[in-house]
């Protein structure tokens, strides 16, 4: 089939256009969040940038939206309204914010568009209405187990650290960096070792890497740390679990139901977690240990075959 969707989230996307259809990225000059195309990914040749302004001359046989704004403007490009005119579907990526859990979805208005969680944990919290719903839970390329842990430091990906503030956990980074030493890896980190008033020796900003880059990086520290208070699960824990790294996690949304404890902790006291840092730090066997079970449970419940037929799946009943 001919699926055309927006580059919203690289590395959802980096996953969903492995599949065995024509993508079709939508390609702006001033490219912006309307227009990256495929924005230099090193994606499969199935992907295609298409002129935005050419799609009302373009097969589209099913449209996946992941913004609101998108159905509207998929209308003015296309000519024909999505779930209406060509089947479409809708990918909630994210947690609610404000009134939770009574937080009512933009699509819960309407039945035509099946919106899809990428955790139960989403379906859980958000209010759908009378829309059909469905979880397709995420699933990741494979990275390999790259772990070698050799680094005394904990890895943590996280954008925009400082504005997002307490959702991504920024706020806990000092009582963590006094358990050992941690690098931040992600956009937007200007600024952050001012921010936590933790020095740079303690809290190492490293930015925004290419994904190959990004796992070699983060599979020579010892272990992966995710702060997230508040938002849908991270992709960069589930890759960081397949590159076979042993896991300290907040016990918050889906990620209290996606790592096994035997692959590190998962909990709410964040002194119970710093004391599993300081022994996965100290303790090289026990990390490979736990790092190794890591990446089994990720390649069970998160790999990218199931996610790709899960998704295969519904496009035929909608098509249908």
């Amino acid at each position: 089939m001919k699926v055309l969707a927006w580059h919203v989230h690289g590395s959802w996307m980096n996953a969903f256009v492995r599949g065995q259809h024509t993508y079709l990225l939508p390609k702006l000059a001033e490219a912006g969040p309307w227009g990256l195309g495929r924005a230099g990914r090193p994606w499969p040749d199935n992907v295609l940038d298409v002129d935005a302004d050419e799609l009302g001359d373009t097969e589209v046989d099913i449209v996946v939206l992941q913004r609101p704004e998108e159905i509207d403007r998929a209308e003015k490009l296309l000519g024909r309204r999505p779930g209406r005119d060509v089947p479409a579907v809708f990918v909630e990526h994210n947690t609610p914010l404000g009134d939770v859990p009574d937080s009512r979805h933009p699509l819960a208005g309407q039945s035509d568009i099946p919106v899809v969680h990428v955790t139960h944990f989403n379906q859980l919290v958000w209010d759908t209405g009378d829309a059909p719903v469905m979880v397709i839970p995420h699933g990741v390329p494979d990275p390999g187990e790259l772990y070698t842990g050799t680094e005394e430091r904990a890895a943590v990906v996280i954008n925009e650290p400082i504005r997002r503030g307490r959702r991504t956990g920024t706020d806990l980074l000092p009582a963590f960096c006094r358990a050992a030493p941690v690098d931040v890896f992600g956009m937007g980190l200007d600024g952050l070792n001012e921010h936590t008033g933790v020095a740079g020796d303690r809290l190492r900003p490293i930015g925004d890497l290419p994904l190959g880059d990004l796992h070699r990086e983060l599979a020579s520290r010892r272990l992966y740390l995710h702060t997230a208070r508040w938002t849908s699960l991270g992709l960069s824990l589930l890759e960081a679990m397949h590159l076979g790294m042993p896991v300290v996690a907040l016990a918050t949304t889906e990620a209290a139901v996606t790592v096994p404890q035997e692959a590190g902790l998962v909990a709410t006291d964040v002194g119970a977690l710093t004391t599993m840092i300081r022994r996965l730090i100290e303790d090289p066997d026990l990390a490979r240990s736990a790092g190794k079970a890591a990446r089994e449970h990720a390649l069970a419940t998160h790999g990218l075959e199931a996610f790709l037929r899960n998704w295969d799946t519904l496009f035929g009943r909608v098509m249908a």
